[in-house]
């Protein structure tokens, strides 16, 4: 039987750990030799720097409808009576209907964004409306294929402390990341438009924090992705 001070145990609870498959009591357990174990919190930092890269190019999923009845029964939102009759007889598919509302608001109005900008600058045939984790755009990369130039612009102030900066990816299907391009302190950049940045292969861009400087790692971010999206061809 293995023992706490089992590396292989430890390493393996670390990992599951930071997974989210450690579940219930073991968990717990597990969280508690964290409080006097440096070398073990060490671990646990070492695994979430190998995983939770990951999962910021994991596609979105929708929750299966047991999960929305769960939401619903949670809520009450089943309480009796005749008073907003629709909301009661179906609120999780009001919910959605505002999801898919909101996203397509979202896509219309980075198309307009899009159409705005090139009034102010050369012709783009292409653009990415890179939006933080609530959905809300920050940033439009637009694209003038003929030329083989792109350009990025913050669509508002993104405040970056003087030691940070913000880096541009592209991040294949497979999941691999393409550094493009760094971008200076008003969120503006430049850089060519080929098969890196633009290539068949290319799922969706991203622009993460790092230092000063860019990603010590060419590779890959060495900091968290702060803005995503994907390409969209308006004509």
């Amino acid at each position: 039987m293995m023992r706490r001070t089992d590396p292989q145990l430890r390493d393996q609870l670390a990992a599951a750990y930071v997974l989210g498959t450690l579940h219930g009591h073991a968990r717990r357990r597990f969280e508690g030799w964290l409080h006097g174990d440096a070398a073990l919190r060490a671990c646990v930092s070492q695994w979430r720097a190998r995983l939770l890269p990951l999962a910021e190019f994991a596609p979105a999923r929708m929750p299966r409808e047991r999960v929305w009845r769960g939401i619903e029964s949670r809520l009450r939102l089943q309480a009796p009576g005749r008073r907003w009759q629709f909301w009661r007889r179906d609120p999780l598919q009001w919910w959605k209907m505002l999801a898919v509302t909101a996203a397509g608001a979202a896509a219309v109005l980075a198309l307009v964004l899009a159409l705005a900008l090139q009034a102010r600058t050369p012709p783009a045939d292409t653009f990415a409306a890179l939006a933080d984790e609530r959905g809300r755009p920050a940033l439009l990369v637009t694209a003038d294929r003929g030329n083989h130039q792109a350009t990025v612009r913050s669509l508002h102030q993104i405040p970056v402390p003087d030691e940070l900066t913000l880096q541009l990816w592209a991040i294949t299907q497979q999941g691999t990341p393409r550094s493009l391009a760094l971008l200076d302190e008003r969120g503006t950049a430049t850089f060519a438009l080929n098969e890196r940045a633009f290539g068949s292969d290319v799922a969706l861009l991203a622009v993460s924090l790092e230092p000063k400087g860019g990603s010590p790692n060419p590779a890959a971010p060495a900091g968290p992705v702060l803005y995503r999206g994907g390409w969209v061809r308006p004509f």
